[in-house]
């Protein structure tokens, strides 16, 4: 019924994923900068999409044989410069690699050449129990293509 484009996933540029992220009100603090915990969630946004691009479906996993999901295990992330209201920044996520249960996870956010914040991303695979658990199989063959070079 209705003509509207489907919301963005982002596209991948050589290995790299890039999701455009816009900066709305609601998301700057009173001095009309992005309030920090809000480069957090761009982070997953640019995640989740990457994976979903690959054509990994959270929702599949949550419903597969072996219910999977991820929790991150440690973030290391650096603030460059503050972004402000109307911006238009890019969130840029490489999966480097896997090993065992860890995803080892690579992102920046940029406004055109600058640098916002960058951010070193280990996340888990886990069992709905919180137990770890390697990767599916397929999962793993969708994501290889993507990994660095060894």
């Amino acid at each position: 019924m209705s003509d509207l484009p489907e919301p963005t996933a982002g596209l991948f540029v050589g290995r790299e994923h890039r999701l455009p992220v816009r900066i709305y009100y609601e998301d700057t603090d009173f001095s009309g900068v992005v309030y920090h915990a809000n480069y957090l969630r761009y982070l997953e946004r640019g995640r989740s999409d990457f994976l979903r691009l690959a054509g990994v479906s959270h929702s599949d996993l949550l419903d597969g044989e072996q219910p999977i999901a991820f929790v991150v295990t440690r973030m290391e992330l650096d603030f460059k410069r503050p972004a402000r209201i109307d911006d238009a920044l890019v969130v840029r996520t490489t999966y480097d690699r896997v090993k065992g249960p860890r995803l080892f996870i690579s992102q920046t956010i940029t406004r055109g050449d600058d640098l916002i914040a960058q951010a070193v991303v280990n996340a888990a695979c886990i069992r709905l129990d919180g137990r770890p658990s390697k990767p599916p199989p397929g999962m793993a063959e969708k994501l290889r293509p993507w990994f660095a070079p060894e």
